[in-house]
């Protein structure tokens, strides 16, 4: 048997909990059992208690329908290794097994991770005979994941999220539209605003010192990060502390909102802030500055439409309900958020725009969002 133990390996508090007969075993069908992946995911956030799915790769697929004698023999193993309370089902129907261990401890997790691989082994071993036991690869995989935002890949562990997959393949259809009008829109977006990017690029690069774009690291769909383009907007050479400082306080919901110039209404952002430059406030209050994204929509890095990428060190003041604003959509130009408030609405509530986004969207409500982007760059509602 091949065990394989992911780079997010982690830990199951004791197995103490009265175990199950194979007899009793319930094991779910595919459809079922990756519903329950899901909602484990959302209990994991709410209770912070970690889980571990073990996928066992039988090898081989079995005939649909049809008893086999390994399949039985594996579910006595697991019966013997498992609780009430954890849920075994099909990760992929007739070929491999998952079984989520849920609500575990997380404290000493490497440790009780590393004898839970010991104690599945030895059982499977002993139900099992050498052949059957060599065709086995297992795997464990907890939620939720340790991101490593200076990684060059994706951080997010794609067996965690078996659904998100499965609903790709179903919107395929609608997926290639998406990419068809993202590519559409911003090759014409290029053509007909290059006197704009022009005249932009002349006076930033004119009233003060510095390149014209400013190029910075952002994380895009399933935590993968890639280079964002703005035009430069800041000073050269600024230190980033106090926009840390408040992102982690406005993550949190301890940041105070201030006013905004001219209307006096409140806004979650940092207003008067020394880094940017005289031009810079107007690229920014008139969203100019976000003109070269284009170019990231074209290299597939962003969309039109979808979630705004954040930088590395908001990610890192994440809760975990919030990185699903990133698994669950491309980061877009504009968005739900941006026209429907922006700044005028606390973090949490920006994030759950994002998640309502990602359910629903579609490739009319991405027309409608961007029918809807003109006037409030015009009036500037709650720019960036």
């Amino acid at each position: 048997m091949n065990v394989v133990r992911s780079k997010n390996g982690s830990a199951l508090g004791p197995l103490t909990v009265k175990t199950v007969t194979a007899a009793e075993r319930d094991i779910l069908q595919e459809q079922a059992f990756v519903r329950m992946i899901s909602l484990e995911r959302k209990r994991s956030e709410r209770s912070r208690k970690p889980f571990v799915l073990m996928l066992l790769d039988m090898g081989r697929p079995l005939a649909a329908g049809k008893s086999d004698k390994a399949l039985t023999k594996i579910l006595a193993a697991l019966a013997v290794t498992t609780r009430e309370t954890d849920v075994t089902g099909w990760y992929k129907n007739n070929f491999m097994v998952g079984v989520m261990f849920t609500e575990i401890g997380a404290e000493d997790r490497d440790r009780i991770v590393s004898t839970m691989v010991a104690r599945v082994s030895e059982t499977l071993r002993e139900h099992l005979t050498a052949e059957q036991f060599q065709q086995l690869s297992v795997s464990f995989h907890v939620y939720p994941e340790d991101w490593d935002h200076d990684a060059s890949t994706r951080p997010s562990n794609p067996a965690l999220y078996p659904d998100l997959s499965d609903r790709d393949k179903t919107r395929q259809g609608s997926n290639a539209l998406k990419r068809m009008m993202d590519i559409s829109g911003s090759v014409l977006a290029l053509i007909f605003l290059a006197p704009a990017f022009l005249a932009i690029a002349a006076a930033v690069r004119f009233t003060s010192k510095g390149p014209v774009f400013f190029r910075q690291k952002r994380i895009g769909q399933y935590g993968a990060p890639f280079v964002f383009l703005k035009f430069r907007s800041m000073y050269v050479n600024n230190d980033s502390a106090i926009h840390q400082e408040y992102v982690k306080k406005l993550i949190a919901g301890t940041a105070q909102a201030n006013s905004a110039e001219g209307d006096g209404e409140k806004i979650y952002k940092l207003t008067r802030d020394p880094r940017i430059t005289p031009v810079g406030a107007f690229l920014r209050k008139t969203s100019l500055d976000e003109l070269p994204q284009f170019l990231n929509v074209l290299m597939g890095e962003m969309s039109l439409v979808g979630p705004r990428p954040p930088v590395p060190y908001e990610v890192e003041a994440y809760d975990v309900w919030h990185r699903r604003r990133l698994l669950e959509a491309k980061p877009g130009i504009t968005g739900l958020w941006q026209v429907s408030g922006r700044c005028r609405v606390k973090f949490d509530d920006m994030v759950r725009l994002d998640l309502h986004y990602a359910r629903y969207r579609s490739p009319w409500l991405d027309l409608k969002i961007l029918a809807r982007t003109p006037a409030a760059v015009v009036t500037g509602d709650g720019a960036m």
